[in-house]
């Protein structure tokens, strides 16, 4: 599997990540969503952190949007994922941290 990152376009940090990862495939989660078979992959990989609570669309969702399952909040909010996620044939990384850096070898 080449290195995929999947976030949003106009994130900052996922611009640091395609910078840094130049032949890395890039895919907008708005522009072309994640099927629900990807959404259950990442959620068995993540869990619960793939849910962006800091981000401002979750600060613009009302308890019970909140309340729903995380499948289908990422399904309806694309930008509820925390971003960016990069996935290689040795695995994946969630968020653009130094240990994500580290194990790419990008520090």
């Amino acid at each position: 599997m080449p290195l995929v990152i999947l976030g949003l376009k106009t994130c900052d940090t996922c611009r640091k990540a395609r910078k840094a990862l130049p032949d890395a495939s890039f895919r907008d989660i708005r522009d072309t969503p994640l099927t629900a078979a990807e959404i259950d992959s990442l959620l068995s990989m993540f869990g619960d952190k793939l849910i962006n609570r800091a981000s401002t669309t979750w600060r613009g969702l009302d308890e019970t949007a909140r309340s729903t399952d995380a499948a289908s909040l990422l399904a309806a909010h694309p930008a509820l994922m925390k971003r960016p996620v990069i996935q290689a044939e040795k695995g994946a990384w969630l968020g653009w941290t130094a240990q994500t850096r580290a194990a790419l070898n990008l520090t």
